[in-house]
C-alpha cells in the first residue's frame, strides 16, 4: 500500500528539531509507526518495538543495557509497555544536546502520560495522531489556517470538489484506519472484528485490568449507540450490567486508548447555569458504524442515526485540524439550563467561533441567531457559521456563513 502523507508530519518534524524526545500518541493502527518510519528514511535510526517480548524484557530489567543494544537516534514503539525506560531516557537527554534523539509512540494511557510528564518534563513534545482525515485519504491539504472567516473559506473552496453526501458518508462509514481504506464490505467487517478482539480487548485487559470482556464488549456497543450525545453513565452502566463508577472508569480507559473522544461543555465563571456533562464521539466513525451494525454506507446514510454520525465526523475533523495545526484551540459545546445548545465552540486567543452542525444542504439560517447569546454575556465572538452539506460558502450575516463540511478538515 502506498504511503499517505499525514498532516502531522510538519508539526512532528518541527517539534523534533526543538525537543530531545517526541512522543506520538493515538489509538492502535492509526499509522503512528508508519509515519515515524517514513520520516526516518535515510537517517539510520534504530527501530525497536515493545510488542517484542525479548526487547521488552530487556527494557524492563536493564534499561542501560537496552540502550547499549539499541542505540539512539531511535524509534521506540509502544513505549507504554516499558515505563522503566523513561528514567534512562531522561538521563540520556541531559547528557546530550542532540534534538530529536528519541522518537516514541504509545497509546495515551493515563498512567503512562502521568509517568512521562513527571519524568521527561521539558524534554518531550507530545503529539496526537488520529485515524486518517478525509483530506489525508484524498491527498489534499489546505495552505491556510482555519479561522472560519469568509476569506479563509473562499480561499479553500477551489481546492476541493463540490460537497457530495454519498462521498462524505462513504468516508464516515469506512472510517480512517489505514488498513480498512481499501477493504470491501466483508473484509472491512473482519478487520474491525479482529481490531476489537486482538488489540482493544488485549489492551483493556493489560491497561485496565479488565477481565470481563463480555461486559466490556456490551459497554463498547452502548457507547456506539450514544454517539454525539451527552454521556449518560446510567444508560452505559445498565447496558453492560456494571456500576456507574465502573462505567466512568471504563470510559476513561477508552478515552486513554484513543477510541473515544469527549467534548467538554463550555464553562466559565459568569455562566453558572451550564451543564457539566461531556458529549461522546468516536475517534473513528468506521469503528462506531461497525459496532452499531450499519453494514453498508447507504443504510447508515439513510438511517435514524445519520445526523449523529455527520456531527461526529465534523467534530473529529475539527479535533484533527487543531491537533496538527500551528495554533492550538479549545473545543467545547454550549448548553444551558434552558436546553439552549450550540454544537461546537472553537475558542482561540480568547475569541469564540460558534458552530452548528447540520446534515442538510440548506439548513435554516435562523440557527445562527442563537450566537447572539454570546454578546449578551460579554464573550468575544469571532467568525462562525453552520457546517453543513451545502456546496459553496454562503454568507448568513457579517460574522457567519454556511460552511461546506469539506472545507474544515485537517
Amino acid at each position: 500500500m502506498e504511503y499517505l502523507t499525514r498532516s502531522l508530519e510538519r508539526k512532528f518534524l518541527h517539534m523534533s528539531s526543538f525537543f530531545k524526545a517526541v512522543l506520538v500518541t493515538g489509538a492502535r493502527q492509526v499509522g503512528k509507526t508508519t509515519l515515524l518510519k517514513h520520516l526516518a528514511q535515510g537517517q539510520g535510526r534504530t527501530y525497536v518495538t515493545m510488542d517484542n517480548a525479548m526487547a521488552r524484557t530487556l527494557a524492563q530489567t536493564d534499561p542501560i543495557l537496552f540502550f547499549q543494544t539499541y542505540q539512539p537516534p531511535i524509534i521506540i514503539d509502544e513505549i507504554q509497555k516499558a515505563p522503566e525506560l523513561f528514567e534512562q531516557i531522561k538521563i540520556m537527554c541531559d547528557e546530550s544536546e542532540e534534538r530529536g534523539r528519541f522518537w516514541l509512540t504509545g497509546s495515551q494511557q493515563y498512567q503512562m502520560m502521568k509517568n512521562i510528564r513527571e519524568t521527561l518534563a521539558g524534554r518531550v513534545g507530545i503529539l496526537e495522531l488520529y485515524s486518517l482525515s478525509k483530506n489525508e485519504v484524498e491527498g489534499r491539504s489546505f495552505p491556510n489556517e482555519l479561522d472560519f472567516s469568509r476569506e479563509c473559506l473562499l480561499a479553500r473552496q477551489p481546492l476541493v470538489p463540490k460537497n457530495n453526501i454519498v462521498d462524505i458518508y462513504e468516508h464516515i462509514w469506512r472510517g480512517g484506519m489505514p488498513d480498512a481504506l481499501f477493504a470491501d464490505a466483508e473484509q472491512r467487517q473482519e478487520y474491525f472484528n479482529s481490531y476489537i478482539e486482538t488489540y482493544l480487548m488485549r489492551d483493556v485487559t493489560e491497561a485496565g485490568k479488565i477481565t470481563d470482556t463480555v461486559r466490556f464488549r456490551k459497554f463498547l456497543n452502548a457507547c456506539a449507540a450514544l454517539i454525539a450525545e451527552q454521556v449518560n453513565f446510567k444508560t452505559l452502566a445498565d447496558a453492560a450490567e456494571i456500576s456507574q463508577p465502573t462505567a466512568k472508569e471504563w470510559l476513561r480507559l477508552l478515552q486513554g486508548l484513543g477510541i473515544i473522544c469527549l467534548l467538554p461543555p463550555y464553562a466559565n465563571n459568569e455562566l453558572k447555569r451550564l451543564v457539566k456533562t461531556p458529549k461522546l464521539y468516536f475517534c473513528d466513525t468506521g469503528l462506531c458504524a461497525y459496532l452499531s451494525m450499519w453494514l453498508t454506507r447507504d443504510t447508515l446514510m439513510n438511517g435514524a442515526a445519520s445526523g449523529h454520525y455527520f456531527e461526529n465526523y465534523v467534530v473529529m475533523e475539527l479535533f484533527k485540524n487543531y491537533a496538527y495545526a500551528p495554533s492550538k484551540a479549545n473545543l467545547s459545546y454550549y448548553r444551558d439550563a434552558n436546553a439552549k445548545e450550540i454544537d461546537v465552540f472553537v475558542e482561540e486567543n480568547g475569541v469564540i467561533h460558534p458552530l452548528e452542525i447540520k446534515k442538510s444542504a440548506s439548513p435554516d439560517r435562523r440557527e445562527a441567531k442563537k450566537y447572539e447569546l454570546l454578546d449578551k454575556v460579554g464573550l468575544a465572538r469571532g467568525s462562525g457559521g453552520i457546517v453543513c452539506m451545502c456546496e459553496e460558502v454562503i454568507p448568513i450575516d457579517e460574522k457567519n456563513c454556511f460552511i461546506p463540511c469539506n472545507l474544515i478538515g485537517a
